[in-house]
Protein backbone atom coordinates (compact mmCIF):
# COMPACT_ATOMS: atom_id res chain seq x y z
CA UNK A 1 0.00 0.00 0.00
CA UNK A 2 2.96 1.99 0.76
CA UNK A 3 4.80 1.67 -2.47
CA UNK A 4 1.16 2.81 -4.28
CA UNK A 5 0.76 5.88 -2.49
CA UNK A 6 5.06 6.49 -3.22
CA UNK A 7 4.43 5.82 -6.71
CA UNK A 8 1.66 7.73 -7.16
CA UNK A 9 2.94 11.14 -5.24
CA UNK A 10 6.44 10.51 -7.33
CA UNK A 11 3.77 10.68 -10.68
CA UNK A 12 2.36 13.76 -9.02
CA UNK A 13 5.38 15.51 -8.44
CA UNK A 14 6.99 14.81 -12.05
CA UNK A 15 3.74 16.46 -13.49
CA UNK A 16 3.77 18.93 -11.30
CA UNK A 17 7.14 19.88 -12.63
CA UNK A 18 5.83 18.99 -16.58
CA UNK A 19 3.52 21.30 -16.39
CA UNK A 20 4.90 24.38 -14.29
CA UNK A 21 5.72 27.00 -17.45
CA UNK A 22 9.10 27.76 -17.97
CA UNK A 23 10.08 31.39 -18.96
CA UNK A 24 10.81 31.41 -22.77
CA UNK A 25 14.54 32.64 -23.00
CA UNK A 26 13.53 35.76 -25.22
CA UNK A 27 15.41 39.76 -25.23
CA UNK A 28 14.02 42.20 -23.36
CA UNK A 29 12.65 45.58 -25.12
CA UNK A 30 12.19 46.66 -28.70
CA UNK A 31 13.82 45.92 -32.60
CA UNK A 32 12.59 48.71 -34.77
CA UNK A 33 12.91 48.66 -38.52
CA UNK A 34 11.47 50.31 -41.65
CA UNK A 35 9.42 48.95 -44.18
CA UNK A 36 8.16 49.95 -47.30
CA UNK A 37 4.23 50.54 -47.21
CA UNK A 38 1.85 49.53 -50.17
CA UNK A 39 2.31 53.37 -51.20
CA UNK A 40 5.63 53.44 -50.89
CA UNK A 41 5.20 55.41 -47.71
CA UNK A 42 7.65 54.43 -44.70
CA UNK A 43 6.45 52.21 -42.14
CA UNK A 44 8.21 51.56 -38.99
CA UNK A 45 7.73 47.86 -37.30
CA UNK A 46 8.29 46.85 -34.12
CA UNK A 47 9.37 43.45 -32.24
CA UNK A 48 8.47 43.29 -28.70
CA UNK A 49 10.45 41.47 -26.44
CA UNK A 50 11.81 38.95 -29.64
CA UNK A 51 12.85 35.58 -28.58
CA UNK A 52 16.72 34.98 -28.48
CA UNK A 53 18.82 33.22 -30.42
CA UNK A 54 15.96 32.02 -32.67
CA UNK A 55 16.48 33.47 -36.46
CA UNK A 56 13.38 35.88 -37.30
CA UNK A 57 13.01 36.38 -41.19
CA UNK A 58 10.88 39.30 -41.19
CA UNK A 59 7.45 39.18 -42.40
CA UNK A 60 7.15 42.06 -44.63
CA UNK A 61 10.27 41.42 -46.07
CA UNK A 62 10.93 37.96 -46.47
CA UNK A 63 10.18 36.95 -49.93
CA UNK A 64 13.23 39.23 -52.09
CA UNK A 65 11.46 38.81 -55.36
CA UNK A 66 8.26 40.74 -54.17
CA UNK A 67 9.61 43.57 -51.17
CA UNK A 68 12.40 45.72 -51.34
CA UNK A 69 14.32 45.03 -47.73
CA UNK A 70 13.86 46.41 -44.44
CA UNK A 71 16.38 49.42 -43.39
CA UNK A 72 16.88 51.44 -40.72
CA UNK A 73 17.08 48.93 -37.88
CA UNK A 74 16.76 50.53 -34.29
CA UNK A 75 18.07 47.97 -31.25
CA UNK A 76 16.52 48.94 -28.07
CA UNK A 77 16.89 45.08 -26.57
CA UNK A 78 19.25 44.04 -24.43
CA UNK A 79 21.17 41.72 -26.55
CA UNK A 80 23.32 42.31 -29.38
CA UNK A 81 20.92 42.25 -32.61
CA UNK A 82 22.56 40.43 -35.68
CA UNK A 83 20.74 41.51 -38.62
CA UNK A 84 21.70 39.55 -42.09
CA UNK A 85 20.78 41.05 -45.53
CA UNK A 86 18.83 37.43 -46.42
CA UNK A 87 15.66 35.65 -45.10
CA UNK A 88 16.95 32.71 -42.70
CA UNK A 89 19.97 34.75 -41.32
CA UNK A 90 22.14 34.52 -44.32
CA UNK A 91 23.87 36.99 -46.33
CA UNK A 92 26.19 39.86 -44.79
CA UNK A 93 25.84 40.30 -41.10
CA UNK A 94 25.60 43.24 -38.99
CA UNK A 95 26.25 43.33 -35.12
CA UNK A 96 24.01 46.18 -33.28
CA UNK A 97 24.93 46.82 -29.72
CA UNK A 98 21.90 46.30 -26.75
CA UNK A 99 19.86 49.06 -26.32
CA UNK A 100 21.90 51.89 -28.35
CA UNK A 101 22.60 49.99 -31.76
CA UNK A 102 21.33 51.34 -34.92
CA UNK A 103 21.85 51.51 -38.53
CA UNK A 104 21.50 54.32 -41.81
CA UNK A 105 18.80 53.51 -44.72
CA UNK A 106 21.84 52.01 -45.91
CA UNK A 107 21.77 49.19 -44.28
CA UNK A 108 19.54 47.33 -45.51
CA UNK A 109 17.85 43.98 -43.35
CA UNK A 110 15.23 40.61 -44.28
CA UNK A 111 16.20 38.71 -40.95
CA UNK A 112 17.76 39.53 -37.59
CA UNK A 113 18.83 36.89 -34.44
CA UNK A 114 19.00 38.34 -30.98
CA UNK A 115 22.53 36.78 -28.73
CA UNK A 116 23.19 37.99 -25.59
CA UNK A 117 26.19 39.82 -24.97
CA UNK A 118 29.65 38.50 -24.42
Amino acid sequence: MRLRHAAVAAFGAVTLLLTIPTSASAATGEFQYTVSGLDGSPLRVVLENPPSGECITLPEVADPAASSPAHSPRNRTDEVALVFTEPDCTGREFALRPRTGYGSERLELRSVVFVRPE
